[in-house]
């Protein structure tokens, strides 16, 4: 390697990096999206530790997850993450009131986690890692990553195994929590553990990530092989066209050496 080479690499190793972390960015929901995961689950702890009203902290759990809709839909930008956590909280809410349980607010969350710990390490022991199913489309690969690019696979399935095992760590300790914790108790360590197991996991599939091959881009494949599908036919019909300018000149050329014998 000559001493040009190393830095064209430096730079798309960073190039790599860098749209690696800007998809990340993207399939998580970014600053905001913690912001939205967190902030309902928050102000229903803060206003049941005043004043032990479930009602009022359920209402206002649910009104500031519409707000955080509400305000995506007028930027006019994504509101997948603040609707996942509108029915979240709406689950919750629902559920508390029905068992007039405060405490219940939190047991759809966790049951979630737990299940989506699970689903993370089951597709990966089966060969589709999750982590690989949600991000393929956010890298423009697909599923290409499965049979057409192995180290891509084999990162995908390391992070699924961590996303797995992080969350599974996280509901060990919240299970017991909800069984022999009060409301309030469960409430913050609940708050507390929503970012952190998260940012560990992203920071580890960003490594897995980063380490692994490019993304194949299936859709510039198949934009390359429509442009060539494309320039096939033209190409045909002009060949076409060709042939028939040649047989009417052929043609042409024919009766006029006939006109001339007839003629004479």
């Amino acid at each position: 390697m000559t001493s040009l080479d190393k830095p064209t690499e430096e730079t798309e190793a960073d190039d790599s990096r860098a749209v690696t972390e800007a998809a990340l960015f993207e399939a998580f929901g970014g600053v905001r999206g913690m912001v939205e995961t967190v902030l309902p689950g928050l102000l229903f702890v803060t206003i049941f530790t005043l004043n032990n009203d479930l009602h009022m902290s359920a209402i206002a759990a649910l009104a500031v997850s519409l707000v955080l809709v509400v305000v995506r839909l007028v930027m006019k930008d994504t509101v997948k993450h603040a609707f996942s956590g509108v029915f979240g909280v709406a689950f919750g809410v629902v559920f508390a009131m029905m068992t007039d349980n405060a405490k219940n607010f939190y047991l759809p969350g966790m049951l979630y986690t737990l299940g989506l710990a699970l689903a993370y390490i089951v597709t990966s022991l089966a060969g589709v890692p999750l982590i690989g199913l949600i991000l393929g489309p956010v890298f423009k690969e697909n599923l290409s990553w499965r049979t057409r690019n192995p180290g891509r696979k084999k990162a995908y399935t390391k992070a699924s195994y961590a996303w797995g095992l992080i969350l599974l760590a996280k509901s060990a300790i919240l299970f017991p929590l909800y069984w022999w914790a009060d409301t309030e108790q469960l409430g913050w360590v609940l708050v507390t553990l929503k970012i952190p197991p998260f940012l560990l996991a992203v920071w580890l599939t960003w490594v897995f990530l980063a380490k692994a091959p490019a993304p194949i881009d299936v859709f510039a494949e198949m934009e390359a092989a429509e442009e060539a599908e494309k320039a096939e036919k033209e190409r045909a019909e002009r060949e076409k066209a060709a042939v028939w300018q040649s047989g009417d000149a052929g043609g042409d050329a024919a009766d006029t050496h006939g006109g001339r014998h007839r003629k004479s």
